[in-house]
């Protein structure tokens, strides 16, 4: 979880001098009830400031939907309308990534997978994985590490939002998204398109089998995950949360680790207040206390 869509202004009628007026009818009441309701189904907590942006990512959902005010659209999140709950949350999460960010944690990975026992498969879940990128570029590292297509290593991609998960199953990036990828690197794992694909790049069949994308909610009740990773990425992810739900999470997750295994955090985020779940080993950086 992390920003693909801007926080654009909302269509207003505007007058000089006068406050700006939303084309459907969105009161405070309306902002605050979306507020309580996303942080119920995915715990984001959204700023008082964000009323603009909720306006402009739920206003076209209105618009699908041919329903004429916000309070109308609540009681259709409310009635049970699944369909439609699940596209609340994807209009509302953020999704902000590209190949190798925060490029410290690759070198890290490879350097643990080399110092992993040579028994048994290794996991890796990274449980924010947006639009593909960062599951990727663990299965560039962990081809590149072990030196073939075929590792001992299974990474578990997961992601509340269904529309990006759809397209990193795809896999097809426009070209200007590949620049700061090594040209060598670029060969190796990329497709490039030709004819109607042309300016665009499609990861190779031999990296995508490596990973399993899976729609995932880390505020689910029971997680329905038995195996222990080796390594957990999830980065810029907890600072959409309050810190409560943070240690929740935080606290659900560390049993799904392997006693040696790493936790990646995003550049902004600490977790000081699990101190008793996880200890820092690099930056930002964790492992799981026994």
């Amino acid at each position: 979880m992390s920003d693909t869509v801007d926080a654009k202004k909302p269509a207003f009628g505007t007058t000089t001098g006068e406050r700006e007026l939303y084309l459907f009818p969105f009161t405070s009441d309306d902002f605050n009830h979306i507020r309580g309701l996303i942080y119920r189904v995915a715990g984001i907590s959204m700023a008082p400031s964000k009323k603009d942006l909720v306006y402009s990512r739920l206003a076209r959902r209105l618009r699908v939907r041919q329903i004429d005010s916000f309070s109308s659209y609540i009681r259709l999140l409310e009635g049970g309308d699944l369909q439609e709950r699940e596209e609340f949350i994807n209009a509302l999460t953020t999704n902000m990534t590209s190949f190798f960010r925060e490029a410290h944690h690759f070198p890290i990975l490879s350097q643990h997978l080399g110092a992993l026992p040579k028994s048994g498969p290794i996991s890796i879940w990274t449980c924010a994985s947006s639009s593909g990128e960062e599951p990727y570029s663990i299965a560039m590292t962990v081809v590149e590490h072990f030196k073939t297509f075929n590792p001992p290593v299974r990474i578990l991609a997961t992601d509340i939002d269904t529309n990006v998960l759809e397209k990193a199953k795809r896999g097809v990036y426009p070209l200007d998204q590949l620049q700061k990828i090594p040209p060598e690197q670029l060969k190796r794992f990329f497709l490039k398109g030709e004819g109607k694909n042309k300016g665009s790049a499609k990861v190779r069949p031999e990296l995508q089998q490596l990973i399993t994308f899976r729609r995932f909610n880390l505020l689910d009740e029971e997680w329905g995950i038995r195996e222990k990773f080796d390594a957990i990425f999830c980065r810029n992810v907890m600072i959409y949360f309050d810190k409560e739900t943070q240690y929740k999470i935080l606290k659900k997750m560390q049993p799904c680790m392997q006693p040696h295994g790493l936790f990646f955090a995003g550049h902004s985020e600490s977790f000081h207040h699990a101190a008793d779940l996880f200890k820092m080993c690099g930056k930002t950086v964790y492992s799981p206390k026994s």
